[in-house]
């Protein structure tokens, strides 16, 4: 015990080598954790997988630097882990689910025009729109395009119009 403690230290005073090792430690654990949170946790763009990372780094970042209890912070980490897997999975079988933890694609152009309700409501102005256009379909013409959506992940897809 005695070893460990000469190691990994205790409490918040900490030595360089001593935070190190907590770090190499911490890093496998984090890397056991987003094994067992699943691919999407870090592959997604949504707000739901967004929480997940940040929480996820600033409490394992305490068990590093000896803020909190090292074991408790893990155990925390699992928790959250748990959690995000169980509502992912719940969002696979739950539509009404995934709208209320992910929200929905909003609508900004379509047949023609450019939904103006929906652009004030993604905080968005006109030249924002055509400023995606431009990148994703790779024109300035809104009549090669079809619709535009602003996806749940906050990323604009345009839909060109068939040829």
């Amino acid at each position: 015990m005695d070893l460990l403690i000469k190691i990994f230290g205790e409490g918040k005073d900490l030595t360089v080598y001593q935070m190190s090792a907590r770090a190499v430690v911490i890093y496998f654990i984090a890397m056991a954790l987003i094994r067992i949170s699943g691919k999407r946790t870090f592959a997604k763009k949504t707000g739901f997988d967004t929480i997940i990372q940040i929480i996820f780094g600033a409490v394992l970042s305490r068990a590093i630097v000896g803020a909190s209890p090292f074991w408790s912070t893990v155990g925390a980490c699992l928790a959250m882990v748990i959690l995000h897997r169980a509502l992912a999975w719940l969002i696979t079988k739950r539509k009404w689910v995934d709208k209320f933890i992910k929200g929905d694609r909003e609508v900004l152009f379509e047949n023609g025009r450019i939904h103006e309700q929906n652009l004030r409501k993604c905080l968005m102005t006109q030249d924002d729109l055509m400023s995606d256009v431009r990148l994703k379909a790779n024109t300035e013409d809104y009549n090669d395009v079809d619709k535009i959506y602003r996806e749940n992940t906050g990323e604009l897809s345009v839909v060109k119009k068939k040829k």
